[in-house]
């Protein structure tokens, strides 16, 4: 797993920045567009239909893949535009170290810059703790890989963003889709990018409720998955 750690910067075609790992020849965002994905997939597709799902006072969110942060970011941000508490936690394996995200130029495209101190807060944040951003977001960051997740029925939403099964097959699984739902709350919402029928045919046989909608640029369709019981 070497190659992961030899990350390139590039730009997506919405001039927001992204990774690219040339020994897989995998980007960590679209091509298209990290940010017009990110918001697509995850804020409008996921975190704004889960809060009609759901009247908790603080909404329980964790990603697969933290990344870029970029979807933690643009979350935060969110809840601060909401008012709305959000506690959030981070897997991930591979973190990008502080000079990797010092070059994402996320804070200077979203709200015109005014929200650069979120991103970089979101970096500065100890693994292993719970670090409060702002008054409505808090984060937990956590160096794990996601089949050693034990999580019971913490969270409202999850955001899969692994990276694809063509590089990671294994990520994309039944005996992950079954860690999920169980980390899951009753009516707690699945969103990923991903679209493959192998990957909705998994979510169904651990229970996941499936529905194909609309994708991001340059994808036709993505999933959402609801724990039903």
């Amino acid at each position: 797993m070497s190659e992961i750690l030899n990350r390139t910067l590039v730009k997506t075609a919405d001039g927001s920045t992204s990774l690219y790992i040339p020994g897989w020849d995998e980007r960590y965002h679209s091509q298209h567009g990290a940010i017009a994905e990110a918001q697509h997939v995850f804020i409008n597709t996921g975190l704004k239909h889960s809060l009609t799902q759901t009247d908790a006072d603080c909404l329980h969110i964790m990603e697969i893949g933290f990344g870029t942060g970029l979807n933690g970011f643009l979350t935060a941000v969110e809840s601060l535009t909401m008012e709305k508490k959000i506690a959030y936690t981070g897997y991930e394996a591979y973190p990008i170290s502080l000079n990797e995200a010092d070059q994402m130029n996320y804070g200077q495209v979203i709200a015109n810059g005014r929200q650069i101190s979120v991103y970089k807060k979101l970096h500065q944040a100890n693994w292993e703790e719970t670090c409060t951003i702002h008054d409505y977001f808090s984060i937990r960051k956590r160096k794990q890989f996601f089949h050693s997740i034990t999580d019971i029925e913490e969270y409202h939403l999850i955001y899969f963003d692994a990276f694809g099964a063509r590089v990671q097959p294994e990520v994309w699984e039944q005996n992950i889709f079954e860690i999920m739902y169980k980390s899951l709350k009753t009516k707690g919402i699945l969103v990923t990018y991903s679209a493959k029928g192998s990957v909705r045919r998994a979510m169904q046989d651990v229970g996941f409720e499936v529905e194909r909608l609309p994708g991001p640029p340059g994808k036709r369709e993505m999933l959402r998955a609801t724990k039903i019981m």
